[in-house]
């Protein structure tokens, strides 16, 4: 397994058209594999390929893949990166390194700071006897609901830390009608909601067709409980949406508390 960084260019406008639309960065994505032939967002030889984008400012957003081979992503650079920057073999244009070293470092209970960028959905049933629809949440109490669920945390092999109590602003981490206040009691933070809307196809434009897809970026820190099931959804990712940007979650070792005075 491989874990690359690349850096869009967000000044070109192929950078542009990439950002505002899945399908085309999905494609893109799928396109830096050699070995894999093009295929449909819901086949499952390209299910294996994660990726994200990170907004970390206007101007820096970075791409992350998750992958079994090592990418190629020249043409990214051509669309959306440095070419010029890139003819020097020094600076490529982006950075891919294998993942296994990493990994075999996992275990059980290590502490990590994690981002995860997920669509967050849930079964409803309108009407008795009507089938069940899947609907996203659409608020941060739910939406950190859905991650902290135990079932899904114990199959994806960690729990999400809670916060010292001194740190709780509020008392217990409730509010109101006694809800549990998810934000307050647990180091989570649900971050730049995005509503994506799209044709399934360049060829459908049927407003019956398009896909709705509701992502969020989360930020936290973990305890690994199972390191074998944490490896697998670092590897074949956490909820659905996979092919629009969802699902890939990384780590990144905690910062040492800094020390007064210095």
């Amino acid at each position: 397994m491989y874990l690359t960084r690349f850096r869009v260019n967000t000044a070109r406008p192929g950078a542009r058209r990439l950002l505002s639309s899945p399908q085309s960065l999905h494609a893109a994505v799928m396109a830096s594999f050699p070995g894999l032939l093009p295929t449909s967002t819901g086949d499952t030889e390209g299910s294996r390929v994660l990726w994200r984008l990170d907004h970390n400012a206007k101007a820096e957003v970075f791409l992350y893949l998750v992958s079994p081979a090592r990418p190629d992503l020249t043409h990214l650079v051509e669309q959306a990166g440095w070419p010029a920057a890139a003819l020097d073999p020094e600076t490529p244009g982006w950075q891919s390194r294998p993942y296994a070293p990493f990994l075999d470092r996992l275990a059980a209970g290590g502490v990590w700071e994690f981002r995860l960028t997920a669509n967050p959905v849930h079964q409803i049933r309108r009407k008795a006897g009507e089938p069940t629809k899947r609907t996203a949440h659409l608020t941060p109490v739910h939406q950190r609901g859905w991650l902290l669920d135990p079932q899904r945390q114990e199959r994806a092999g960690f729990r999400v830390l809670e916060k010292p109590h001194e740190r709780r602003l509020l008392p217990g981490g409730t509010t109101h009608h006694n809800h549990p206040h998810h934000g307050d009691r647990y180091e989570l933070a649900v971050r730049d909601e995005r509503a994506l809307s799209f044709a399934k196809s360049r060829d459908d434009r049927s407003p019956n067709r398009r896909v709705h897809v509701v992502t969020v970026t989360f930020d936290g820190r973990l305890v690994v409980t199972d390191a074998d099931a944490l490896r697998r959804t670092l590897t074949r990712g956490l909820g659905k949406a996979k092919a629009y940007g969802c699902g890939l979650m990384t780590l990144a070792p905690i910062p040492a508390p800094s020390v007064s005075g210095e």
